[in-house]
């Protein structure tokens, strides 16, 4: 077995595939064949770094270099360069938007700064599809601790102590959730975890499947001990390919190494996994609807109580946990309770992954403890918002989660402190919205993706988002009323209390969210019949300011519908009975002249 002196880790995530990153592999291990060096240096393909903003990223170890938005083309560089002569490749080195300085190393970066990897501890350090890699940084080391030293209800009271809570949106303490299936007496006992990750912007769970799939695996066996279960399902979205691909492997490694199957590592407990591939319906985010599609039937809830954990899958006690609550299970193992429960506020322990995306500067996964500020996640680690704009609001916890407003930047990022100002946790998505955002029509945005993902079940859901969506359009669209605000939250707060499940519950969050925060912006909808920030179109008045219109007839000559008229070198102007909004003439005005009104 080869000992080599330096590993180029290059990300293998989705994300980075996406921007040939695959390439950038090849041509790496083409170029040190070249060089001679291949038997001394490796190319690892890892998982996610968390920086997509920056991907593809290729990190050299030990020199604790970080490279970013390397291209297949860069690949002789580095190894000409940094492999054989020790230079590093400065064009290639992250350089901090605010002062424009190089940091090479990731550990100096401010995204980087106030993050604790505990979910993500080993994306973007191990090879994914390698077992021997994982085992070397003390993979399988919990389950043997656990099957060997701990009882069965010695490995709950641990998760109990440690606070660790559902990391899936609920926020159920998981070892409370591990001791009612525990106390049930069945032959049969099932552990599923919960990858259907299906909120418009969250990547977390796919990266953790895909950059570190054994980790899952190994806190699904320990759950399978401590509750007596001996079957465990993955129930992963056929949307994410390579992740189910590294989940197959996975599974396959540990079976041949007898950490998966029959009296595991010489023990008496026998455990098994496999996946169950779901077709893409938000709905079954939602354990009981989850439990259905598994079994064969139509995706929807099922009336609780009974819970799982007393009778789920096919009657019998299940376990339900999403893939970065197991994500936590080991090393609080490992590192004992006490260390888990140090990180975060009193009732929030731990970290929490976030999916930043939306009108900020460092898109990408970021872990971090419980309790920092919304204020440092966007600012210090997503690098504040794109070109120069301003903060507006962030969607915090998916479609069925709020928005909350610049005045609560410095809200902590905890459960209790979330929900009291009308958003939620969800599974980690944050989408960060500037000026040029109208706030009514993302509440109709998201509203309208919770109305097409309703299974449609109880009345509630199906039939009042359905109401709730048909007034934000009438608003949106100059019609509304001062009436239909009432409506909006009477409604809001019915299909909240009255739905069956947590689809339906917490579908009407971005509406009464938005209500709440920005209620002038609704106001001028109806009242002022404008849209201030421009984006409804059918409250957009196209306007030609003749001071600086130049008459090069550009806007009229595009103009679909000829609404446009003026002489050349002369002030044009737009009829705004025949013009259609389509912003043709905006987008086409080589001096601004055309400005929203």
């Amino acid at each position: 077995m080869n000992r080599y002196r330096m590993h180029l880790m290059v990300c293998g995530g989705t994300g980075c595939r996406s921007s040939q990153s695959v390439q950038i592999v090849e041509n790496l291990n083409q170029e040190l064949k070249k060089a001679g060096m291949d038997q001394e240096v490796q190319v690892v393909t890892t998982g996610c770094f968390g920086f997509c903003e920056k991907g593809p990223i290729v990190k050299i170890y030990p020199d604790n270099i970080f490279y970013v938005e390397v291209k297949p083309t860069d690949a002789a560089e580095i190894v000409a360069e940094h492999v054989v002569k020790g230079r590093t490749v400065q064009r290639l080195v992250y350089k901090d938007p605010a002062g424009g300085k190089q940091i090479p190393a990731s550990t100096d970066m401010p995204f980087y700064g106030q993050q604790i990897r505990i979910a993500l501890r080993n994306c973007g350090l191990i090879d994914p599809e390698n077992i021997d890699e994982y085992i070397s940084v003390d993979g399988y080391q919990a389950l043997g601790k656990a099957l060997s030293t701990m009882t069965q209800q010695q490995v709950v009271d641990t998760l109990k102590k440690s606070g660790l809570r559902g990391r899936g949106g609920a926020g159920f303490p998981t070892g409370l959730k591990w001791q009612a299936a525990l106390k049930q007496k069945s032959d049969k006992k099932y552990i599923v975890c919960n990858a259907d990750e299906g909120d418009p912007g969250a990547f977390m769970d796919r990266s953790v499947l895909e950059g570190d799939p054994h980790s899952v695996i190994e806190a699904m066996a320990i759950a399978g001990y401590a509750t007596g279960a001996d079957e465990g399902i993955v129930y992963v979205r056929a949307e994410y390919p390579l992740a189910v691909k590294r989940l197959k492997i996975a599974i396959a490694q540990a079976e041949e190494y007898g950490l998966l199957g029959k009296e595991i590592l010489g023990s008496k407990f026998s455990f098994r996994i496999r996946l169950s591939l779901g077709a893409g319906a938000f709905v079954c985010g939602e354990e009981t609807a989850l439990l259905n599609s598994v079994e064969g039937s139509r995706g929807e809830p099922r009336m609780k109580p009974p819970f799982p954990a007393e009778k789920g899958l096919f009657g019998k006690p299940t376990i339900i946990n999403n893939v970065e609550t197991f994500a936590n299970v080991c090393p609080i193992l490992l590192n004992g309770p006490e260390w888990f429960a140090s990180i975060g506020t009193e009732k929030s322990k731990g970290t929490k992954v976030f999916a930043l995306s939306g009108k900020i500067n460092n898109v990408g996964l970021a872990e971090v403890p419980m309790g920092i500020t919304l204020r440092e996640i966007v600012e210090n680690i997503g690098g504040g918002v794109r070109d120069g704009r301003t903060f507006k609001a962030v969607q915090i916890g998916g479609p069925s989660g709020g928005c909350l407003p610049k005045s609560l930047l410095d809200i902590p990022i905890d459960y209790e402190s979330l929900s009291a100002a009308g958003a939620m946790m969800g599974s980690g998505g944050m989408i960060v919205m500037d000026d040029t955002d109208c706030m009514v029509n993302i509440a109709k945005y998201y509203l309208d993706f919770t109305v097409d993902e309703s299974c449609g079940k109880c009345t509630p859901c199906r039939v009042g988002n359905k109401r709730l969506f048909e007034i934000l359009e009438r608003i949106t669209d100059g019609k509304g009323t001062m009436k239909d605000l009432d409506d909006l939250e009477v409604l809001g707060g019915t299909i909240r209390d009255a739905s069956l499940c947590q689809l339906g519950q917490t579908a009407p969050n971005p509406v009464l969210s938005t209500l709440k925060h920005f209620r002038d912006e609704y106001i001028a909808h109806i009242v002022d019949k404008r849209c201030p920030s421009g984006v409804c179109q059918n409250l957009i008045h196209y306007v030609v300011v003749a001071d600086k219109c130049i008459g090069c007839t550009v806007c009229a000559r595009n103009c679909p519908v000829s609404c446009i008229s003026g002489e050349r070198k002369t002030a044009h102007v737009i009829d705004q009975e025949r013009c259609t909004k389509c912003g043709v003439c905006f987008s086409k005005c080589p001096v601004d002249a055309i400005v929203k009104e």
